[in-house]
């Protein structure tokens, strides 16, 4: 029998998805089919989870597979695999719209409230914005350091909890205890009701 011999293993399984990056990113547009046939599925899963919305996952898929297409030369196999990178590509693209869309909306709320509120004293709602802060921030050094530094990375820099989990080198269930907890000590310091 005469098999034919594909690159990166066994003639079924042929060049694995790290390789099909490195074809994509010098134009090979075969390879960037086999790409998008193979993370498809778990992107668009990754941003239905975010997003919740279908027509929205499905646009912000496309986004991200173009995103994949065009920038498949940015990705470096000693920074974690080719999947990881496509994952966190979609992830950044899914939180980016749900901000995008929070902002909107933020902003048509805003412009009602003009048109319905008295003038508001610009500098008491100065003070009260920099006292919130200042005792967000006196309640984040109550936390434990593993527990500042993991809220810091999951809310103030937006990474998800496997990435969190990655960059701190702990398991995902240590970081997900340890935002727990941590969102626990924050609301019981910030006197905010459950």
């Amino acid at each position: 029998m005469n098999q034919a011999v594909h690159i990166g293993g066994p003639a079924s399984a042929g060049p694995d998805l790290q390789q099909l990056l490195g074809l994509v990113a010098r134009g090979d547009h075969e390879a960037f089919s086999r790409v998008y046939d193979a993370v498809c599925g778990p992107v668009l899963g990754l941003v239905r989870a975010v997003l919740r919305d279908p027509a929205q996952s499905e646009e912000v898929t496309q986004e991200v597979l173009i995103e994949v297409w065009r920038t498949a030369a940015r990705f470096q196999p000693s920074r974690g695999s080719a999947m990881t990178w496509i994952l966190t590509l979609a992830h950044r693209r899914a939180v980016d719209r749900v901000r995008s869309a929070q902002a909107a909306t933020d902003r048509e709320r805003r412009a009602a409230l003009l048109d319905q509120t008295p003038a508001y004293d610009e500098v008491t709602e100065q003070v009260e914005a920099r006292l919130e802060r200042e005792q967000v921030r006196r309640c984040l050094r109550g936390l434990t350091e593993l527990q500042r530094q993991s809220v810091t990375l999951a809310y103030y820099r937006g990474l998800a909890y496997r990435e969190v989990a990655e960059l701190l080198a702990v398991p995902l269930g240590t970081v997900k205890t340890r935002l727990r907890d941590g969102l626990i000590r924050l609301r019981d310091c910030l006197g905010v009701s459950a």
